[in-house]
């Protein structure tokens, strides 16, 4: 059981030193020898685990891509039991998915997406069977359970959850200009509260729009 355990844990170590060498050096400049010595492992023990470069670029995008999703899928708790001011949960949702969607390991992720996919265009599906997709229907699932409560308008809960993360990461790409510019928190903050004023404008009932503070303009009926 301990040698099982040590393999897996070693594995992790070398994808955990793979993902940062490829952040940081690109695919095509970054070396096996580089990643062993970020994972504190030998150079044969990395094509021991993974048999080859390619493989384990692929293997460590998937990996980085998994991490992201298990915070962003717990980013999402406020909104299991929302309690009776929806504002505050969605809100709560806002500021750590703008965080996640913001902080180094994630932009890290998309910059080699882009930098790399045309030599791997399979990785867009790796990525996106542990990103995007499934954090769209985790979200689904809770706008569907608050729209049976009466909380939302009646709609289309897939839609919704589209638009509530358009709402967040469209103006946070433009903002950080694609991840390049870091933004501070009274910027994030400002971009989740917008975020969800809009989709309370859009999905809202009259009550959870205001929610228990002040009313925001432009949102009565």
């Amino acid at each position: 059981m301990a040698t099982a355990r040590g393999r897996i844990d070693k594995r992790q170590a070398i994808l955990d030193g793979a993902f940062t060498v490829f952040a940081r050096q690109g695919y095509a400049q970054a070396c096996v020898q580089e990643i062993a010595n970020e994972a504190g492992v030998a150079k044969p023990t990395v094509y021991n685990h993974l048999t080859d470069k390619a493989t384990l670029f692929r293997h460590a995008m998937r990996a980085a891509a998994q991490n992201v999703l298990d915070q962003r899928l717990a980013a999402l708790q406020p909104l299991t039991e929302p309690g009776p001011d929806l504002r505050a949960g969605l809100e709560e949702v806002g500021h750590r998915l703008v965080r996640l969607h913001a902080d180094d390991r994630s932009c890290a992720l998309r910059r080699l997406l882009y930098a790399e996919l045309n030599h791997f265009p399979d990785i867009l599906d790796l990525v996106v069977e542990s990103g995007p997709q499934r954090l769209s229907q985790a979200l689904a699932d809770r706008l569907a359970r608050l729209t049976l409560a009466g909380r939302l308008r009646a709609t289309d809960p897939d839609q919704a959850a589209e638009h509530f993360l358009a709402l967040i990461t469209g103006p946070l790409e433009t903002r950080s200009q694609m991840g390049t510019r870091r933004l501070g928190d009274a910027e994030l903050d400002e971009i989740a509260r917008a975020a969800v004023r809009t989709f309370l404008h859009a999905f809202g009932v009259e009550d959870d729009r205001r929610g228990s503070g002040p009313e925001e303009p432009g949102l009565r009926s």
